[in-house]
């Protein structure tokens, strides 16, 4: 039963955790083009735009989906090693956040 419990675990988790990064680059990806748009459309009208804060806003949000994927990663982790790997990965995208967050508030 608990043997069934882990395969049906793991079927789900590997669907899950590329489908949080996908949102993530995805997220990404909008952003950019959309704070590229509004670059765009600043040098056009020669208005000011918030383009800065536009897309740390999105770098922030996807970086809350790719920390998601890490985290439902821990589920599948074996071994020790595996398991500090994923540690430093969680706290480096933490402290990125943590900047963006930081600068957004200054602007």
């Amino acid at each position: 039963m608990i043997n069934m419990l882990e395969h049906f675990m793991e079927l789900v988790l590997e669907i899950l955790i590329p489908l949080c990064e996908l949102m993530g680059i995805f997220i990404v990806a909008v952003s950019a083009v959309g704070a590229f748009a509004g670059y765009l459309k600043g040098l056009i009208t020669r208005s000011k735009v918030n383009i800065k804060f536009e897309l740390a806003n999105g770098l922030a949000l996807s970086l809350e989906f790719k920390m998601a994927a890490e985290i439902l990663k821990t589920v599948l982790v074996r071994d020790l090693n595996e398991l500090v790997v994923l540690g430093a990965v969680i706290v480096l995208r933490a402290l990125l956040s943590l900047l963006i967050h930081v600068e957004m508030k200054h602007k």
